[in-house]
């Protein structure tokens, strides 16, 4: 492994921890060296605190030297004023000659602008280190302006024999089947506090009465989502206790006055309607979305071709009969085994 490999490896270490608290901000660390010794590091802890480049700068114990030193991030730094000053700026003010980047920044205001302001005030950078592995870090906040989307994340349960539930269609009082071992939801608590929303289908919220929160795990609560094209689902469901911001997607027609943290916003009930969802939480910011059934809003998504990543349990666990698992192709990148329980991870081609 080279040099600069080694330490955008340790920005993207570091980047992690700030997962499920800077969004929409990306994921980004921050290494500086001096003679092969990293003499600084830090990274962006939550969204409108101070950057990786900020918190790894202010770490240095001597400042004198930076003008000796090599900065790595593993995104340009940022060249525009927003929540805080610009980084590129900054970079420039302490008189660091040599910055190494994993990849560009995408977002508009950046977009290269922070690599030429750096290069115009003599500092020698250069961008492409591990570019692949930074890009995936940064999936979302990628997607998002790249592809004008939120990254699209589908999870769901299955048994040995494919199906992921029973058959509520006729039962409103039939209790939700856990599938795979209990200990296994603080993973998936765990996920949820990760993403900035949640989504389920209108059976999924009446059959199941979800919460969608992260109450077995350390975390922020995402935005729960949930579809009621005919305001059919009833008021005591978890979904509209107001405790977490909630947003509904109902048809033209069924549009109700918002109130604190439950808002209704249209959408058109066709064929497209995974676009419409898409366009809509675009427009409202969201960049990651973990959608959680059932198996018709999850097979809606994979017809449409607009999801980014699978998470499949497979229960060592029969049903007799039920509702069956989603139909999926894709790319496996990833597999695990928890007890009797497997775990699959595929993205779409």
């Amino acid at each position: 492994m080279t040099e600069d490999n080694k330490y955008i490896s340790r920005c993207l270490k570091i980047a992690e921890n700030g997962l499920g608290n800077v969004a929409p901000n990306p994921l980004v660390g921050c290494v500086i060296t001096n003679n092969g010794v990293i003499i600084g590091e830090g990274y962006h802890k939550e969204f409108g605190g101070p950057h990786a480049e900020v918190n790894a700068i202010n770490s240095v114990k001597n400042p004198e030297l930076l003008k000796e030193s090599t900065l790595y991030v593993n995104l340009e730094p940022c060249s525009h004023f927003g929540k805080t000053p610009p980084c590129s700026e900054l970079i420039i003010k302490t008189g660091i000659p040599k910055v190494m980047i994993g990849t560009i920044d995408p977002f508009e205001k950046v977009s290269g602008r922070g690599i030429k302001k750096m290069e115009e005030a003599g500092i020698i950078v250069k961008s492409g280190i591990l570019e692949k592995e930074c890009r995936f870090l940064n999936r979302r906040f990628l997607t998002f302006h790249e592809e004008k989307r939120p990254y699209i994340i589908l999870k769901w349960a299955q048994s040995v024999n494919g199906f992921i539930g029973n058959n509520n269609t006729t039962n409103t009082q039939a209790k939700p089947v856990w599938i795979t071992d209990d200990k296994l939801r603080s993973l998936v608590h765990k996920w949820r506090s990760e993403e900035q929303a949640i989504m389920v289908g209108t059976n999924t919220a009446l059959h199941d009465n979800p919460e969608l929160n992260v109450r077995e795990w350390k975390g922020k609560d995402p935005l729960r989502i949930v579809l009621d094209q005919h305001l059919r689902l009833p008021g005591h469901l978890h979904i509209f206790n107001k405790k977490i911001k909630t947003l509904v997607f109902t048809s033209a027609n069924s549009a109700r006055s918002n109130s604190t943290n439950l808002e209704y916003f249209s959408i058109d009930f066709g064929s497209k309607i995974v676009k419409e969802i898409c366009d809509a939480l675009y427009t409202k910011n969201i960049q990651s979305l973990f959608v959680e059934g059932g198996s018709r809003l999850l097979q809606t998504f994979i017809n449409e071709g607009l999801w980014d990543e699978a998470r499949i349990f497979t229960g060592n666990k029969v049903l007799p009969e039920g509702v069956k698992a989603p139909e999926i192709n894709g790319k496996l990148f990833s597999e695990m085994e928890f007890g009797k329980d497997k775990l699959r991870f595929i993205s779409n081609q």
